[in-house]
């Protein structure tokens, strides 16, 4: 299964926001990530669609989780970013060339077509079993507990002397 690279940024900065308790604007997130921030506005942008972010205006605006980081899964990030609609499309391509399956024979998909959708149902199944939350444990097991907080206070400008 392949997903753009606006999937992984927009799960980094899921993940950012759940550091801040404030709204984090876009210009800070693409500059943390070290990204476009017109390429990464897009992808804001399509979380907020899908009522992943919200956009809070003003002075001290940004972008916010609408819900706790534990009702986000991988899979809402990704169907947000890259469409609802499914990885493999069955074209029925038994139905062609010189040894063609007729169409009236073709009543259940074919062997090509039930993996291809196992597979696509067993890779929903594993981004939906995991939330924002819990790749923010990871990071804090993995990068230390600092490391989070870190970017708290770097995105707050607190301790930048």
């Amino acid at each position: 299964m392949k997903m753009s690279g606006g999937v992984e940024w927009a799960l980094h900065c899921c993940v950012v926001l759940t550091a801040s308790s404030t709204p984090v604007p876009a210009a800070k997130l693409a500059e943390l990530h070290d990204v476009s921030s017109s390429y990464l506005a897009k992808q804001l942008q399509a979380l907020a669609r899908a009522g992943l972010i919200h956009s809070v205006q003003g002075k001290s605006g940004g972008y916010v989780l609408t819900r706790a980081p534990e009702s986000i899964t991988l899979l809402d990030v990704v169907r947000a970013v890259d469409g609802p609609g499914p990885t493999f499309v069955c074209t029925e391509i038994r139905q062609r060339g010189p040894f063609a399956t007729p169409a009236d024979a073709c009543t259940t998909p074919c062997p090509v077509a039930r993996a291809m959708w196992a597979a696509e149902d067993a890779w929903h199944q594993a981004l939906a079993a995991i939330t924002i939350a819990d790749l923010a444990r990871d990071v804090d097991a993995n990068s230390g507990p600092e490391a989070l907080a870190g970017i708290q206070t770097w995105l707050t400008g607190e301790n930048t002397g």
